[in-house]
C-alpha cells in the first residue's frame, strides 16, 4: 500500500541534505512523496532582508529546488517566503498555521522534518511547529510518524550542552539512492561548497557512507525517530 510522505525543510537544499536518498526510496517504492520549503534562501546574506534586490536569484533558487526534487521523484513541491534565518523574528502560530494546512493538504503517513538541537534558527523555529502540528487530537489527520533529520554543515556545528545532540535511533539504507540524492544536490550547485567544507558533495558522500557503515550497509541516512503509531 502505498503512503503519503511529507518532507518540512527550512531551505532549498535542506530536504536533499536531510533525507533526499529516503525520498528518492520512497517514490521507488510507489509512496507519494510532498517537499514543503518553508524559508526563501540567500536573503540572510545581507544586513537588512531586501527581497526586491536578490528577485533573480530567489527564481533561480526556486528552479533548482523543482529541478533537485524532480530528480528524486517528488510529485509536488511547494515553496513559501518566510525570511531566511530570521523566523525568530515571527510568532510561531504563524509558522504552525502553514504546517498544519500542509498536514491537512498532504495527509501525511510520515513527516519528515529538521531535528532541534541545530545551530540554525530556522531549522529549530520548523521542528517547534511540526511538533505542535502534528499533535495527535482527536478528529483531526494522525501522522503516524515523526522522523527528524540531521543537515550537514548545521546539526553538527552546535556546540556540546547547548542543545539536544543529534544521536540517531533510526536509519535508512539508501545504497541504491545515493547517487540520486548527489544528482540532486548538482541543482542546488550556488548552495553547495568546496572541499573541506561540510556542505561539499564529496563531504556529503562521506556522511552517507559512514552513516552506512554505523549499520553496515554501503550507504545511509540517519534519523532520530519523534514519535511511531502502529496501528
Amino acid at each position: 500500500m502505498s503512503r503519503n510522505i511529507l518532507v518540512i525543510a527550512a531551505h532549498p537544499d535542506d530536504e536533499v541534505l536531510g533525507c533526499g536518498g529516503t525520498m528518492a526510496k520512497h517514490a521507488q517504492r510507489g509512496d507519494r512523496v510532498y517537499s514543503a520549503i518553508l524559508a526563501e534562501g540567500i536573503t540572510s546574506r545581507d544586513k537588512n532582508r531586501n527581497r526586491e534586490k536578490h528577485t533573480e536569484q530567489l527564481s533561480e533558487l526556486e528552479k533548482a529546488a523543482h529541478k533537485a526534487n524532480d530528480v528524486l521523484g517528488v510529485c509536488s513541491l511547494q515553496l513559501f517566503d518566510f525570511p531566511d534565518n530570521r523566523m525568530d523574528s515571527l510568532d510561531r502560530l504563524d509558522i504552525v498555521k502553514v504546517v498544519e494546512d500542509l498536514i491537512n493538504q498532504v495527509k501525511p503517513d510520515i513527516v519528515y522534518t529538521h531535528h532541534s538541537g541545530d545551530v540554525n534558527i530556522d531549522h529549530r523555529r520548523i521542528h517547534e511547529a511540526v511538533i505542535t502540528a502534528c499533535r495527535p487530537i482527536p478528529g483531526n489527520h494522525l501522522v503516524k510518524q515523526i522522523l527528524f533529520f540531521e543537515v550537514a554543515s548545521s546539526t553538527e556545528w552546535m556546540t556540546a550542552n547547548t542543545a539536544p545532540a543529534f544521536h540517531p535511533n533510526w536509519y535508512v539504507d539508501i545504497s541504491d539512492t545515493l547517487q540520486l540524492k548527489l544528482d540532486s544536490l548538482k541543482a542546488y550547485e550556488y548552495e553547495m561548497r568546496d572541499w573541506p567544507h561540510a556542505r561539499s558533495m564529496k563531504a556529503l558522500e562521506h556522511l552517507a557512507k559512514w552513516r552506512g557503515a554505523n549499520i553496515g550497509v554501503e550507504a545511509a541516512e540517519a534519523f532520530i525517530l519523534g514519535r511511531n503509531i502502529e496501528s
